[in-house]
Order: structure tokens, then C-alpha cells, then sequence
């Protein structure tokens, strides 16, 4: 993990931008095991790096988890969580078919909405202590 005070650059800024962004699956199944989970945090740090972000934290439950990313003035966050949310449900339907049998009648894993919460005014050790401590299925 990076430096959380890191000052990035880009050619007209410098920046230092952080947003917590929580995903709920569908009706809230609680569908995750710990095999589901390490999958997604592989798949959410290669579709972060593609917009240039850096995710720094990741954790979550059998129904939900938590994302802690880094990003650049340049991304707009609803293209960001709009990308997250498709390429992790159409790759891990593809990989676990068993995710599929949970929602075979609206062949969609996430719920339609999300939480995104600028994280300056808490400090981030807060943040990424507590996205620490969620209850990860084993």
C-alpha cells in the first residue's frame, strides 16, 4: 500500500482525492465467501488501475463490501463505480457459476445504487481501520 498523504501529479495539478465506495449485492443475498472476495479485490485493483486509480483498501461481507480508492481529478467517479460494478459482475458470474443460481431471474449481482463518501473530513486511518474490520467470510 501506498502513502495515503502521497501527493499525485498530473500535468495542471497536484492532487490528493480518496473516496470510500460501498457496493450492496442485489436483494442483499449473502452470496461472498472469502474465495468470491479475493477474486474481486484482483479484478477492482486491475479495472482501478485502468482509470489510474489506486486502490488502497479492500474488504466486505457475504453481502457487501467496502473500497477505499485514490483517484485523479480527471475521473468522473459515477464512470469509475459504472465500470467496477460491470466488469466484477460479468467476470465473477463467468468464473463462480454459482453466483448465477442467486439471480437467474434478474441476472444482475449488485444492487442499482451505491455509497460514495469523500473521505477528507475523517481521517483515512479511520476509514481504513474500519474497512479493516469488517467481517470477512472465511
Amino acid at each position: 500500500m501506498g502513502d495515503m498523504r502521497k501527493i499525485r501529479t498530473g500535468r495542471h495539478c497536484a492532487f490528493v482525492m480518496h473516496v470510500h465506495l460501498v457496493f450492496v449485492t442485489k436483494f442483499r443475498h449473502k452470496v461472498f465467501t472469502g474465495d468470491h472476495l479475493r477474486r474481486m479485490e484482483e479484478i477492482m485493483r486491475s479495472v482501478c488501475t485502468d482509470f489510474e486509480c489506486e486502490l488502497m483498501e479492500f474488504n466486505g461481507e457475504d453481502n457487501h463490501f467496502h473500497l477505499l480508492v485514490n483517484f485523479p481529478p480527471k475521473v468522473a467517479v459515477t464512470k469509475l463505480v459504472n465500470s467496477l460494478k460491470g466488469v466484477s459482475s460479468r467476470r465473477l458470474r463467468q468464473e463462480f457459476p454459482d453466483l448465477a443460481r442467486h439471480y437467474w431471474r434478474a441476472n444482475k449481482l449488485w444492487s442499482g445504487s451505491y455509497f460514495a463518501g469523500t473521505v477528507g473530513g475523517a481521517p483515512l486511518t479511520v476509514v481504513r481501520q474500519y474497512i479493516e474490520q469488517q467481517n470477512r467470510p472465511v
